[in-house]
């Protein structure tokens, strides 16, 4: 179980230097007025100037001292913080990465954005700000007050009397803050999700004349982010305000009380200035605390929240299943699975597949298409039954082993601001000629030569059409020659002539690839050896394209509203 205790523990004896430095600059700081009294009261009456340039000297050096142990501990304190924070967020974007897709359903993508972002920042103000006020404000308070004690303990007793309010102040709101900013960090979840929606969906929001509808939806978002905001920030700032009424009311009170005892010769003129610095001291180091708890709170807030995805149970874990004697590649065994575990989105899915087969899966929209993708990739596990590959439960074989048996094309999937080249490769350091070789088999003929595999693309591709996008994204699931390829419903923007040069070319080049076709077309499966049709979950008709013309209505129907009555 992860905590900030955890991160902490590897830096603890840097941790312990920083707060000693810190230590003794901060006493050196607490050395000056108690100098100063010194020197009014008991050197400068004696007229030896000397003596009051010696302490005098002494004054500067300490003051030098605790300057340099200040700086030197709040640069060390930041290189701490910053070491952790990096810690931290590479380790949640780690975890991140290997999430259950239901973990990451349940949580939201745009709160892990934010978890990322904003949440890892708070705890970095938090742990630096504790760090270097962390240790100086107690120092400063109690050392202060235990100066005071020996100084003037009449006037002290003014001091102590509001520190019992003040503390009740400060852990009362420290409490409440806590709460109230993750109430506000959920705030920032939802202003992240409106902005990613607005961002993604933009041509649609303005080919529709939506702008002003999008506009007036995330003021409300916005608006409800800043109201919380506001009204955490107000309840926060409540403590500065009350905490200077009550110490500014004690400085007055020991101003009036300094002087009677001064004018009746119970106490000296230095001692009162000093009490004056240290008093001033104290209420700078109280102001420093509720500073230290506003960032607390919202530290604490964000670690919650940051922890919880940190310390998040491995849902898929590799289990050993005993393998089956079988000569099929691919086979699903009466799977049913729900996303929500209300209803089935896929009721009792059997097939199988043998190496270089074609399987299609057609069917409308919701039907389960792509739901049986993400069994099969391990996405999610199934909620009964058996999904196999080479007679291998998907559940005994390692991620990482499975995950390289396949090689896949989404509909909606992604390009990155790089090079051709590189967007096919994705990171794999294949080779230039498999590369090339997949480009030509995915028919990506914009690319004409090499120097064209160079060109650029902006974020997402937006700067190619949408079946070049298409395309790229098939030649990237074929440059890693895959044991099994799978095209979900990836070839949706290219014109029938390419559809089929590209089911042509795989025909040619990777006959011993299982392939695995989800279309909306049947020309993309009209050539498969195994064609399903599903419709609301369930397998409604099962055949090669001939049989399912002449047995399945809805497949008939499906076909002679695509493709005509001719065939």
């Amino acid at each position: 179980m992860k905590s900030m205790r955890y991160y902490l523990k590897p830096h603890f004896m840097k941790i312990s230097i920083q707060f000693s430095i810190k230590f003794f600059g901060t006493i050196t700081d607490l050395l000056l007025p108690w100098l100063l009294s010194y020197i009014i009261d008991d050197i400068a009456p004696t007229n030896n100037i000397n003596n009051v340039y010696f302490f005098g000297g002494i004054m500067i050096a300490c003051a030098a001292v605790a300057l340099i142990c200040n700086v030197t501990a709040n640069r060390m304190a930041v290189s701490i913080s910053c070491t952790i924070i990096e810690k931290i967020r590479h380790e949640l974007f780690e975890k991140v990465c290997y999430l259950s897709n239901s973990q990451t359903d349940d949580i939201t993508t745009p709160s892990l954005v934010s978890r990322l972002t904003s949440d890892t920042y708070n705890m970095h103000r938090m742990l630096d700000r504790i760090q270097r006020i962390g240790v100086r404000a107690p120092i400063l308070l109690l050392g202060g007050i235990a100066v005071t004690l020996t100084l003037e303990p009449v006037l002290t007793l003014v001091l102590l009397g509001a520190m019992p309010l003040l503390t009740i102040i400060v852990v009362f709101i420290s409490r409440k803050g806590t709460l109230l900013y993750t109430k506000t960090q959920q705030s920032v979840d939802l202003l992240v999700r409106k902005i990613q929606e607005n961002f993604t969906g933009v041509r649609v929001i303005k080919a529709l004349s939506k702008t002003e509808y999008e506009k007036e939806r995330f003021e409300q978002i916005n608006s409800e982010l800043a109201k919380n905001e506001q009204y955490a920030g107000v309840i926060m700032a409540t403590t500065n305000p009350v905490m200077n009424l009550l110490l500014n009311t004690g400085l007055v009170l020991v101003v009036i009380i300094g002087a009677y005892r001064v004018n009746s010769g119970v106490t000296q003129p230095g001692k009162i200035i000093a009490f004056l610095s240290y008093f001033t001291i104290i209420l700078n180091a109280l102001l420093m605390v509720t500073r230290l708890f506003v960032m607390y709170s919202k530290g604490a807030a964000s670690s919650k929240r940051v922890m919880k995805v940190l310390n998040a149970p491995k849902q898929m874990r590799v289990e050993h299943v005993e393998p089956k004697r079988t000569d099929t590649h691919i086979e699903f065994r009466n799977v049913d699975y729900s996303y929500n575990n209300v209803k089935n989105n896929l009721t009792d899915i059997s097939f199988s597949l043998k190496h270089g087969e074609t399987l299609g899966i057609i069917g409308p929209t919701g039907s389960g298409k792509s739901t049986i993708i993400n069994l099969l990739l391990r996405f999610y596990d199934v909620n009964s039954g058996q999904i196999l590959i080479s007679g291998k439960d998907v559940k005994s074989i390692p991620f990482e082993q499975l995950y390289n048996k396949f090689g896949v094309a989404f509909q909606n999937d992604f390009l990155m601001a790089d090079t051709i080249f590189e967007n096919i490769d994705f990171g794999r350091s294949l080779d230039s000629n498999a590369i090339e070789h997949a480009a030509k088999i995915a028919q990506v003929d914009f690319i004409k030569s090499d120097k064209d595999f160079t060109k650029r693309l902006v974020p997402r591709g937006e700067n190619l059409s949408g079946g070049q996008k298409q395309r790229l994204l098939i030649a990237r699931a074929l440059a890693a020659k895959p044991e099994i390829l799978i095209l979900d419903d990836s070839s949706s923007a290219l014109d029938y002539l390419t559809d089929s040069a590209l089911r042509n070319a795989l025909n040619r080049d990777f006959g011993d690839t299982t392939k695995i076709i989800v279309a909306q077309r049947v020309s993309s499966v009209i050539n498969a050896e195994k064609i399903i049709l599903l419709d609301n979950g369930k397998i409604v008709g099962a055949g090669t394209h001939e049989q399912l013309l002449s047995e399945n209505t809805q497949y008939h129907n499906i076909y002679q509203t695509q493709m005509g009555d001719w065939g």
